[in-house]
């Protein structure tokens, strides 16, 4: 009787342990949101990618849309991919996480929030979907000069959100209430290498308030930014040595307008050889092609 009790306790300790962990299991993972995804590095068509959370990221380039051929198929992160809502694929940050672009020809400026991996091609900077690219104002362009930069605060409510910090504690897991995110944190993390940042976790930064609600993409909230006139270019690279950008300037010469201009990147004298500027996307698509042909495979387009 004793041992049959034992067993009896065992099963049913099983059983719960399992149906706990299923429930864990939903309440990080939503049937639309997918799950919190950071990933491991990846290389497609010969190029790495390193994914990793960078709550100061801003990078201005050439953003374009995606939509039909990808409509209600899964995302990058398990969810489900919705041409009709306000979200984009970017190629290394945190899925889900919030990102404002704003399209530098018009001005106009809208929150989206980041489900998807992509843009590989014509080194564009970000994906968005069709209604994003609506709102934005370049849906029959196809693509826009536009600036793209991470809203720190919402994405690391979202990701506390997503890795079940409160989730969790809703499904009546051994999660208590004090272990929540609190409205301050303060912390010093340790950088991980890059691209190595633990999958499902968002280091903090040093001061942390986190915001009373989340952005809401439905009410499609467009604002108008002030913008400057922007040129486009080639950069073919940065050169720590003057001589090697008087080579390459020599050889792309060939190619266009090649020159060199001196910057000062992490304390160094750089020398950055750049072709341009260019009239549109189209010439500056064409003109990648071949400064990559020409053994510069770094090279990308520059919206300054």
């Amino acid at each position: 009787m004793v041992f049959c009790a034992l067993v009896l306790t065992s099963c049913s300790q099983g059983k719960f342990l399992a149906h706990t962990s299923k429930r864990m299991q939903n309440a990080l993972k939503t049937p639309d949101q997918g799950v919190y995804k950071i990933g491991d590095p990846y290389q497609i068509d010969g190029i790495w990618y390193y994914p990793s959370v960078d709550y100061r990221y801003m990078e201005t380039g050439i953003a374009s849309w995606y939509g039909s051929k990808f409509h209600k198929k899964k995302t990058a992160n398990g969810g489900i991919y919705d041409m009709n809502k306000l979200t984009a694929a970017h190629r290394t940050l945190p899925m889900p996480s919030f990102v404002r672009v704003t399209n530098l020809e018009n001005g106009r400026s809208l929150v989206l929030k980041v489900n998807d991996r992509g843009p590989y091609a014509n080194n564009r900077i970000i994906d968005v979907s069709r209604r994003g690219a609506q709102l934005l104002g370049f849906e029959k362009k196809g693509t826009a000069r536009a600036r793209v930069e991470i809203l720190p605060n919402e994405s690391r409510a979202i990701a506390a959100r997503m890795m079940g910090r409160s989730n969790l504690a809703a499904a009546e897991t051994p999660i208590t209430v004090g272990r929540l995110p609190k409205p301050t944190v303060n912390t010093q993390p340790l950088a991980a290498p890059r691209g190595m940042a633990p999958r499902g976790m968002a280091p903090m930064a040093a001061s942390y308030s986190a915001p009373q609600s989340l952005p809401d993409p439905t009410l499609e909230k467009v604002s108008m930014r002030p913008v400057s006139p922007t040129r486009l270019f080639i950069q073919a690279g940065a050169f720590s040595r003057y001589g090697n950008a008087t080579r390459s300037r020599a050889v792309l010469s060939k190619l266009g307008n090649a020159s060199i201009s001196q910057v000062l990147i992490n304390g160094r004298d750089m020398f950055r050889v750049r072709i341009g500027p260019l009239r549109n996307v189209a010439k500056a698509d064409q003109l990648l092609v071949s400064v990559v042909k020409s053994g510069y495979y770094d090279a990308r387009i520059i919206v300054d």
